[in-house]
């Protein structure tokens, strides 16, 4: 028997009821997930930097970074963000220097050209990271004052980088890397340059960084973290000179904001001494001299 007309109604009615329960369900299923997994841009950021995804890193901490006023997290994301640039630095510049060597005592010419490519990629990196450096270095100590105390927080990365990249070895003798190994000698110069740059931030060595990151942060004064920019800027610098980039005006640049670091660190040695903070001062003023003569 068919349905009566009202009977029918009845049904689609039910039908009509049904579907839109379900689109609230699924429309409000994925809302209420986001709202319960969503975390802050620095939590993400900290996370990405744990996992060694460097560039998340970079992107969760850019509008922190610059946000005008600054907010709660503007201050970590600067620090953060220049422990990151310094350690590309020292990886780049390992990698000009060892695929340089790799240039000069190969005797397969093809050997020659690659490695004579790879360390101009480099060298271009490492001018990259150099100036976005400076930029934070500017920011966190703007006219040549910075902060008494500032906050790195960020876990141990989980991957450790070895304390020597043996790839780089084979290449400074002039052998031959296959693709897959520079790729993981990159790799591996990388995660050193950035556990590096930790123990140069902390002022101490691997081990000390991994302790004091275990739980999850650690104040440092501010004139030692000014003396680590100003090493770090004056490390990049040597990417600008006549034996590499070839640009006297941003080796100048970036040594005047090296110097005007160091101006800030001498700030708060002046109402707190410190001899070997003073000294190490003193040492990266003779080296920036030296840096700007070799332009």
């Amino acid at each position: 028997m068919l349905p009566s007309h009202r009977s029918l109604i009845h049904i689609l009615r039910m039908f009509s009821l049904i579907f839109i329960i379900g689109i609230v369900l699924v429309s409000c299923g994925p809302a209420t997930q986001q709202s319960t997994t969503s975390t802050n841009p620095y939590d993400r950021a900290k996370d990405a930097f744990k996992s060694g995804e460097l560039d998340r890193a970079l992107e969760f901490t850019d509008k922190l970074a610059t946000a005008t006023p600054p907010g709660d997290f503007t201050e970590r994301a600067r620090v953060l963000r220049a422990v990151i640039y310094a350690g590309e630095i020292k990886s780049k510049m390992e990698l000009v220097a060892a695929y340089g060597k790799g240039v000069d005592n190969a005797k397969n010419p093809q050997f020659k050209a690659d490695y004579r490519r790879l360390q101009s990629e480099n060298l271009q990196s490492a001018t990259h990271a150099t100036l976005d450096l400076a930029e934070v270095a500017h920011e966190i100590a703007p006219d040549g004052v910075i902060a008494k105390e500032l906050t790195l927080e960020a876990g141990y990365p989980t991957t450790e980088g070895p304390v020597e990249v043996q790839a780089l070895a084979k290449v400074k003798d002039g052998g031959w890397l296959e693709p897959d190994q520079q790729e993981s000698a990159a790799a591996d110069s990388l995660r050193k340059g950035i556990d590096d740059a930790l123990a140069d931030a902390v002022s101490g060595d691997r081990a000390k960084a991994r302790n004091v990151l275990a739980g999850g942060s650690t104040k440092i004064d501010g004139a030692s973290f000014a003396i680590f920019l100003s090493k770090e800027l004056a490390e990049g610098a040597v990417a600008f000179n006549r034996h590499h980039g070839r640009d006297p005006q941003k080796l100048i640049a970036i040594c005047d904001e090296g110097e005007q670091t160091l101006k800030a660190a001498q700030a708060i040695l002046k109402d707190q001494p410190d001899k070997d903070k003073d000294k190490e001062v003193k040492k990266l003023q003779e080296k920036f001299k030296t840096i700007r003569a070799d332009k």
